[in-house]
C-alpha cells in the first residue's frame, strides 16, 4: 500500500508504516500526521478507543487541534488510518495463495497462520477497529470494503484449483469465499495477544475448515497443527 503522491486529505486511510516504501523526504506535514498516529497507537496501549479523546491525541502528539482536523475528519478516521497497517498485514498473508513454490494445502495454512499471528501482534489496534465499526458507519463501510477486497482473489484461487484438478467441484466459488472470509473475521475478533491452547485450537480448526471446504477430502485437507513460520 504505497502512499500516493497527492496531498493527503482528512480521513485518508494510509498506514504510517507503509511510508517506508517511499524514498521522498518526509515533509513536516507527514511528521505531524505520523505523530498523531503514533500518539493514538500509544494511547490504545493504555486505554480503550471510546475513552480516548482528540485532546488526548493532540496533547500526546504535540500537534494543535486544528492540525488534527487538517489530516483527519474525526477520531474514527484517525483510527482507520492506524488500522490500515492491519490491512497491509492481511494482504501479505493472503499473498501466500499465489505462491506457486508451495503445495496448494500449504498455501492455505500459511495464509491462516500468518493472518492470525498478525492480528495477535496488533490485537489492540484490531480491538479498537472493532469498537470503531460498531459506532461509526464510515468505519463499518470501510471494514466491509476490506473484506470485500479479498473475495475476488480467494474465488479466483478456488476456481484455479478446481480447473487444475487439485480441488473437486463444489459451491459457487464467490459464495464460498464470502462465507470463509466471514468465518475468519469472527475467529479474528476473539484473538488476544497470547497464544493459549484454546486460541491454537481455534486457529487449527479454521485452517481445517478452509482446507476441507476447498479440497474436500481429509487426505488433501490436513493442517500440520503448527505454524509453517513458527509463529501462530
Amino acid at each position: 500500500m504505497r502512499p500516493e503522491s497527492r496531498p493527503r486529505r482528512a480521513g485518508d486511510v494510509t498506514g504510517a508504516a507503509a511510508r517506508t516504501w517511499d524514498r521522498r523526504p518526509v515533509s513536516r506535514g507527514d511528521q505531524r500526521r505520523d505523530a498523531l498516529l503514533r500518539a493514538l497507537d500509544e494511547l490504545l496501549h493504555e486505554s480503550d478507543l471510546e475513552s480516548i479523546t482528540i485532546a488526548d491525541i493532540t496533547a500526546r502528539a504535540g500537534v494543535t487541534r486544528s492540525g488534527f482536523y487538517f489530516y483527519f475528519a474525526n477520531k474514527a478516521s484517525c483510527m482507520a488510518a492506524l488500522g490500515a497497517d492491519v490491512y497491509v498485514a492481511s494482504i501479505a498473508a493472503a499473498a501466500h495463495l499465489a505462491d506457486g513454490s508451495l503445495p496448494a494445502a500449504r498455501r492455505i495454512e500459511r495464509m491462516v497462520y500468518d493472518l492470525t499471528a498478525s492480528v495477535r501482534r496488533h490485537h489492540y489496534i484490531y480491538r479498537a477497529m472493532l469498537d470503531a465499526r460498531r459506532h461509526s458507519g464510515a468505519i463499518r463501510e470501510m471494514w466491509d470494503g476490506y473484506l470485500d477486497s479479498f473475495v475476488a482473489p480467494v474465488a479466483r484461487y478456488i476456481d484455479g484449483e478446481r480447473a487444475a484438478g487439485h480441488a473437486p467441484a463444489g459451491p459457487h466459488s464467490r459464495t464460498l469465499a464470502v462465507l470463509l472470509l466471514g468465518l475468519s473475521d469472527r475467529v479474528l475478533e476473539g484473538l488476544g495477544p497470547a497464544e493459549t491452547p484454546d486460541v491454537r485450537r481455534r486457529v487449527d480448526a479454521l485452517a481445517t475448515i478452509w482446507l476441507r471446504s476447498i479440497y474436500g477430502t481429509p487426505e488433501n485437507a490436513h493442517p500440520r497443527g503448527s505454524s509453517p513460520t513458527g509463529d501462530a
